[in-house]
């Protein structure tokens, strides 16, 4: 019959613990046991469901990746009132609530997408000149999120119609990149009556002066632009005319080089979002369908801008 071993008395000469590290430890950091035992939602095992904790928390400003893994591992971390010990873990900062030693971290501002009908003699920028008592287009929307808006592009002061406001930085960069080439139409009222030779001129292309820092530095051709004639008589010509780039008030300086000035502009659509719905110097939010629609007119642009420096 075997007997059980008995448990080794502790030796006289081992040291005590010191009990107040050990309390102020234990406080601070959760016990290996613990963490085992911490097991996590399963939701939160799932990869496609949105990204790592830890890249959420530095994106945050929490702290490095790194650190932020550590506090994560020392039980500094709930996701959804749980506390989250084990990693991988995969969140939603959209959608959870993630609390980092007491603090929960501020949700994403959600993007905000508006069509805004530009008035004149308004300037398109979020803060004018100093001292400038001129209307800026950030006047004119009061959006209940509250978001930091910014206009995509720029409509000069006199230009009226379409303009779009986000604070989707990567959609308006894609948008105003010369690069991708995303087209933008205008209804153009032009002083006189326009012959077809100069309506082929326009189509064909103009040398124009270039500028950098204030100063001329050459002069180069504008790119094919489409011109369609909607109505001509004696005193005013009216196009339709779809530009590929957005040199700096192109068109005025077009119709100015054909000896014809522009008597107003309207900016009528941004590839396939086209004004309508819309008075002048009001604004509404996108629908999904013109969001979508203009989201893969982007990336069709950035496919063709990839396969042309192949």
């Amino acid at each position: 019959m075997k007997q059980q071993r008995s448990a080794r008395a502790p030796s006289k000469s081992a040291p005590k613990k010191n009990s107040s590290h050990t309390t102020r430890n234990a406080a601070s950091k959760p016990s290996r046991q613990h963490r085992k035992n911490d097991n996590r939602p399963s939701e939160l095992t799932d990869a496609s469901r949105g990204e790592r904790l830890q890249r959420v928390m530095a994106d945050a400003g929490i702290a490095s990746r790194r650190d932020c893994e550590r506090m994560i591992e020392d039980g500094l971390v709930e996701v959804n009132g749980r506390i989250v010990t084990e990693l991988p873990v995969w969140v939603d900062p959209a959608e959870d609530t993630i609390v980092v030693e007491g603090r929960k971290l501020k949700k994403p501002s959600k993007n905000v997408y508006v069509m805004f009908n530009k008035p004149a003699r308004t300037v398109t920028t979020t803060r004018d000149e100093e001292g400038a008592l001129r209307r800026i287009v950030t006047d004119f929307v009061n959006h209940p999120l509250a978001p930091r808006l910014f206009p995509v592009g720029r409509l000069d002061f006199e230009s009226v119609g379409l303009l779009l406001l986000t604070n989707d930085g990567d959609l308006a960069h894609a948008l105003t990149h010369p690069r991708y080439g995303l087209p933008k139409t205008y209804l153009v009222h032009v002083r006189g009556s326009l012959d077809d030779d100069q309506i082929e001129k326009l189509r064909d292309g103009l040398y124009l002066a270039d500028r950098k820092s204030g100063k001329t530095v050459g002069a180069s051709r504008t790119a094919e632009v489409k011109v369609e004639l909607v109505k001509r008589n004696r005193d005013t010509t009216v196009l339709e005319m779809t530009l590929h780039e957005g040199r700096n008030r192109q068109i005025r300086r077009m119709l100015a080089h054909v000896d014809h000035p522009v008597k107003k502009l309207e900016r009528i659509a941004i590839g396939p979002l086209k004004m309508k719905g819309v008075q002048r110097g009001h604004w509404r939010e996108l629908t999904p369908p013109e969001l979508h629609g203009l989201q893969k007119a982007v990336k069709r642009a950035s496919k063709a801008a990839a396969a042309k420096t192949d």
